[in-house]
């Protein structure tokens, strides 16, 4: 630890002096890096926008259950308890016969008119259940099996379609994720080998003195994470001024969607992309020092 205090002055003279040895190839592995980050950032902000809809979504998730004929509106009302109880139930609540005509009349809207020509309410009464997406096979199999319950309409095939495009977001993100870390990797250990290139008849007059492994290659870590850190400050600021400028306009277009805090967004991006790009730096940078060879 003395010896990397002590020799501060020369790791820092080391670290510009690799970055001006190639200056075109190592800005445009700083506009490279920025941009994977770039799009790793307007990634991750689509994923959340879509994450906070399909949690919003999954919070309306619900089925149906209907009475058997003939219970009693204390049996009805301990039903909706039981049901209230169970593992993977958010909310039960007891729907009569008007409240059943007053919801279907309002989702109808225009063609609401239809149900005056009912004499009678055609409405039953039943359970309104929200339920955990998750737990979704499970509540629907304990409903049904409880006593006093007629059947569940449980809108199966649009809940599984809800489930599976829940799937399909996280999948996409991680396959992203992998993307980017891999493609700056690559990124920083080639510039790594280009600067371990420039620098051979010094890193060998080093091996020739004595100089430990980690003392040579320490400016070049220094340098990796620098360029990553400096590419990850870049794409931070870019999506910073889109999500100003176009963020207030996404929203009065998709007025009928749930989307987070931009303050929310701004910080979260921030702390996400800078910590990715200071781990990218150091990984790509160890990877591309496994290439200096005493020889």
């Amino acid at each position: 630890m003395k010896s990397l205090f002590y020799n501060t002055g020369y790791f820092i003279r080391e670290l510009f002096k690799t970055i001006r040895l190639s200056p075109l190839s190592n800005f445009f592995s700083f506009i490279g890096t920025s941009l994977i980050l770039l799009l790793f950032g307007l990634i991750m902000i689509s994923w959340w926008i879509g994450d906070n809809f399909i949690s919003s979504l999954k919070d309306e998730a619900q089925i149906s259950a209907y009475f058997a004929p003939g219970l009693k509106q204390e049996q009805m009302h301990t039903l909706v308890e039981e049901i209230a109880s169970l593992e993977g139930v958010t909310a039960a609540r007891y729907i009569d016969t008007e409240m059943a005509y007053e919801e279907n009349k309002r989702l109808l809207g225009d063609e609401a008119d239809i149900l005056e020509l009912f004499d009678d309410n055609p409405f039953e009464s039943y359970i309104d259940i929200r339920i955990n997406l998750d737990d979704m096979d499970s509540v629907i199999g304990k409903v049904s099996g409880l006593q006093g319950i007629d059947y569940v309409r449980d809108n199966r095939e649009v809940l599984v379609q809800l489930k599976g495009l829940v799937n399909a977001i996280k999948l996409i993100g991680s396959v992203v994720a992998l993307a980017v870390g891999i493609t700056t990797i690559i990124i920083i250990s080639h510039m790594i080998r280009q600067g371990i290139y420039n620098n051979r008849e010094q890193i060998n007059t080093l091996w020739l003195l004595g100089a430990p492994a980690w003392f040579i290659g320490f400016p070049f870590v220094l340098a990796g994470i620098l360029l990553t850190l400096l590419g990850g400050v870049a794409a931070v600021g870019l999506i910073i001024l889109m999500l100003e400028g176009g963020y207030a306009q996404l929203k009065s277009y998709l007025v009928f969607l749930p989307l987070p805090s931009v303050i929310e967004l701004k910080q979260n991006i921030s702390y996400i992309i800078i910590a990715i790009s200071a781990g990218l730096g150091l990984f790509g940078s160890l990877f591309g020092l496994s290439s200096i060879k005493k020889d």
